[in-house]
């Protein structure tokens, strides 16, 4: 009897913490997967220290398109962190669901077809925000600058495994 007792206390306790673990997994205010690719869709873009106007503005944006990763949200604010790790609240309007992606580390080659041996097309510098197409096997084509091609996936940031984009 008393493992029949524990069994059933084991198991609403189960699905009593269920809903908190789904809530930790899509956003409380629109219900897409938290944390998610989004892109800046202004070009001026204010992020603040809290989800409102009366929390101070910390950083501005200058760059349409600059992808961020949603990671909360409250209301119509989104806490969203950029590629650099920086932090902070964005209103919602100031958000595209554009998937693009900025290059890292150095110098980058853009190639004609998503292999090492492809032809290439164009160099990247760190920081080139592109348009962010299909990813594959490690490759993701982007465009940027009038040109178009493959990158290797570890090259750019915005390209998560787990990105579905959304907002």
């Amino acid at each position: 009897m008393r493992v029949l007792a524990w069994t059933c206390c084991l198991l609403l306790a189960l699905a009593a913490a269920a809903p908190a673990v789904r809530a930790a997994e899509t956003g409380r205010a629109t219900g897409l997967p938290v944390p998610r690719a989004v892109s800046l869709g202004a070009a001026e873009v204010n992020m603040r220290a809290g989800p409102g106007e009366r929390y101070p503005v910390e950083w501005v944006y200058k760059r349409r398109g600059l992808p961020v990763e949603v990671v909360d949200e409250f209301e119509h604010w989104r806490k969203v962190r950029d590629f650099e790790g920086i932090e902070g609240w964005v209103h919602r309007s100031m958000l595209s669901g554009a998937r693009s992606a900025v290059t890292i580390g150095k110098v980058r080659t853009l190639r004609r077809d998503p292999e090492d041996s492809a032809r290439p097309v164009a160099r990247l510098e760190p920081g080139v925000v592109a348009e962010l197409g299909d990813c594959r096997d490690g490759w993701c084509e982007i465009r940027a600058g009038g040109f178009s091609g493959w990158i290797d996936r570890r090259h750019v940031w915005g390209a998560g495994a787990g990105d579905t984009g959304g907002e």
